[in-house]
This record gives structure tokens, C-alpha cells and sequence, in this order.
């Protein structure tokens, strides 16, 4: 696999120059966000049955004030940065969030959502054990913000205002996750035919409830992270990335590729910029350093051995240096990866955002 030289690399993540994406009014698009525990900004948080929550110290002891709310990160996350390149202060509300409002509810519609729910993913069971929020659920709570800008603004307003939005969609982790640690025995390549029908199945469902730009993060190299490293270690005996799950992972990239690509001829209007999350976090564990990493390898938040045989919470150990990791506990980012992650979507090249970045899917953005 060729590599993008280390200086090309520095400009892309390091650069401060990146602009804001407007509609020609100079309003931001309005984005809604589905996916799982990297784009989820407390909608598990307004689950108290929820097991997969995370709104306690030390999470976000660098979100401002220190307060934990309900992101797995210490601070903002990759949504919440994607969210300011777009002209937002931070990613849109959570759905569960703007319920408790009542007669305000429909007015905080305009500038988005964001559905995201930690532990879910692609299929239903994905997650059932920790009581979370599927994609297919996610998609029936956006029908029903579709609903109400319908009965707030009209059905042809909403058509024209859907048509401009822009729809961010980070999942399928758990899926893998889920695949190992059950040792399923379903083939691997029937169990990516299986996690890319039901991708095909949930784009075409928001297709047809008026999406038409989709902002798509696809899986990053889920072995590398804490967890899988000391699943590497307990099963093979080395200290290394658990290398199953990230072929598992490229092999989901390749195939959500060809759907995308084949969905541009069956779905008119649909466009589509996929990120590669995989080959920009391989890019920065093999050479760390240009971007401060000092660390690529052990959480920053958690205990025993590498920092991940424990979750993160108020008595777990904490790195003194956020900014030198980039895992923030056994799964997720900090919020300094989350930060380069989202420079990355929105103004890389090809090589790591295709076929379009993500600045280039909001451009016209009212055609």
C-alpha cells in the first residue's frame, strides 16, 4: 500500500486555514448525525437503562468546566468538530436532549440533530445488551424530525432544507466488535455482505425521507485500539495491533466503497464523500511523532496493563498529557485525534476522502 509523504501529512492535519461552509444566505447546512459512541454528544446519557454511558469523570475533563457530558472522549468529539468546520458552535443537540423541551422542540430542528447512540451499530442486535439506539431506530427518530419541520415550515420547505443538509453517519465498529466477541462462526465475507445490505437498506431509508448528502466515516483499524492490543497479546502472545479485526475492517471499507459508488447511479441526487478512517489512523500509528503523538499504543484513561483492562471513569489513572495520546480509553479517541480526524474529512485529499471531501459535499449547497 502506497503512503502520502510525512510533510504533506504535517500541512494536512496541522493546517489552521480551513474556512466555514455556507449556504448562499451565509446560514450554515443544517447536519444530522447517526452513528455510535464517536459522533454520540449524550443521547445515552438520557438513557439511565443505558450500559454504555459515559457522562461521569474523568470523561470531558476538557470539555469546557471540566463536565462530563456524556461524550467518550475528554473533551469534544469528531461530530462537535465537524459541527465548527460547518459553522456551528459544536455539533447539533441530541434527539433525546431536544424532547425535554416541548413547544421548543421543533424550532431547535432547523440547525440539525444528532441521533448518535454509544454501542450501537448496523444491526439491531448490535448493542441490545447495553440498551442503546440502532441505526434503523435512529432513522425512525429522524422521520420524526422530518415530521415536524413538515408542520413547521411546510412539506416544500423541508424538501429544499433536507436537500441542502448534510447527513454524517459514523458506524459499524460494534458490528466487528460484536463478530469477534461472540467467535461467530457466519464466514467473514458473508458477514460483510450482511453489514453492507443493511448499510445499503438505512441510506436508501434517509433517502427517501429527503437526505441527499452523506458525509460517510467508515470503520478505523478497530485491532489497534487498547482493547484489541491486549486481545492481540492474550491470544497470539505479541504486542501488536489484533490484525483479524482491521482485515475485517479494510475488507468493509472496499465493499462500502463499491456500494456508495453504485448507489450514485440508482439514487437520484444522492452524492456522497467517504472517509477512509482507516488509512488516516494507520498513517499517524506509524509515524506518531509529526503530529505530537508521543503515544499511540495505551489509553489515557483506564487501568492495568496499556491503560485498557478497565473503563474510564473518576478513580481510573489519568495521563498527565491529553494532547500526546491518541486514545482517549480502551475504544475512542482523544479529543485532539477527534480534532485531526475531522480537518482531515473536510478538506483532505482523495487518499484519505473520496471522491469529494466533506467541504466539497456542502458546496451548492442549495441545488
Amino acid at each position: 500500500m502506497a503512503y502520502i509523504r510525512i510533510p504533506t501529512l504535517v500541512c494536512l492535519f496541522l493546517s489552521t486555514i480551513l474556512g466555514t461552509c455556507t449556504s448562499a444566505d451565509g446560514t450554515p447546512p443544517p447536519i444530522f448525525v447517526l452513528g455510535d459512541s464517536t459522533a454520540d454528544v449524550g443521547t445515552n446519557s438520557h438513557m439511565p437503562q443505558s450500559r454504555a454511558r459515559a457522562n461521569f469523570l474523568h470523561n470531558g475533563i476538557d470539555f469546557p468546566h471540566s463536565r462530563p457530558t456524556g461524550r467518550f472522549s475528554n473533551g469534544f468529539n469528531s461530530a462537535d468538530f465537524l459541527g465548527k468546520k460547518f459553522g456551528l458552535k459544536r455539533s447539533p443537540e441530541p434527539f433525546l436532549s431536544l424532547l425535554t423541551l416541548g413547544s421548543r422542540f421543533k424550532k431547535h430542528l432547523l440547525k440539525g440533530v444528532n441521533f448518535a447512540s454509544g454501542g450501537a451499530g448496523l444491526l439491531d442486535v448490535t448493542g441490545s445488551n447495553l440498551t442503546v439506539i440502532p441505526l434503523s431506530q435512529q432513522i425512525a427518530q429522524f422521520s420524526t424530525v422530518r415530521d415536524n419541520l413538515t408542520a413547521l415550515i411546510g412539506h416544500d420547505e423541508t424538501d429544499k432544507l433536507l436537500c441542502r443538509s448534510l447527513f454524517f453517519i459514523s458506524t459499524g465498529s460494534n458490528d466487528i466488535f460484536g463478530y469477534f466477541v461472540a467467535n461467530s462462526t457466519i464466514p467473514k465475507s458473508e458477514f460483510i455482505n450482511i453489514l453492507i445490505s443493511a448499510y445499503s437498506d438505512h441510506i436508501v431509508a434517509l433517502y427517501n425521507l429527503g437526505a441527499r448528502k452523506f458525509g460517510i466515516i467508515s470503520i478505523p483499524p478497530v485491532g489497534c485500539c487498547p482493547s484489541q492490543r491486549l486481545r492481540q497479546k492474550a491470544v497470539n502472545g505479541v504486542d501488536d495491533c489484533f490484525n483479524p479485526m482491521n482485515d475485517l475492517a479494510l475488507d468493509f471499507h472496499s465493499a462500502l466503497d463499491n456500494l456508495l459508488g453504485s448507489l450514485t447511479t440508482g439514487l437520484p441526487g444522492f452524492k456522497y464523500s467517504l472517509g477512509n478512517a482507516f488509512r488516516m489512523t494507520m498513517d499517524v500509528i506509524r509515524n506518531p511523532q509529526p503530529f505530537g503523538f508521543e503515544n499511540v499504543e495505551s489509553a489515557c484513561c483506564g487501568s492495568g496493563h496499556l491503560n485498557a483492562q478497565g473503563i474510564c471513569n473518576r478513580t481510573a489513572s489519568l495521563c498527565p498529557d491529553r494532547r500526546t495520546y491518541l486514545f482517549w480509553d480502551l475504544f475512542h479517541p482523544t479529543m485532539k485525534a477527534s480534532s485531526l480526524a475531522a480537518d482531515t474529512l473536510y478538506s483532505g485529499p482523495p487518499i484519505y476522502v473520496s471522491p469529494i471531501n466533506f467541504s466539497q459535499l456542502a458546496d451548492n449547497n442549495n441545488q
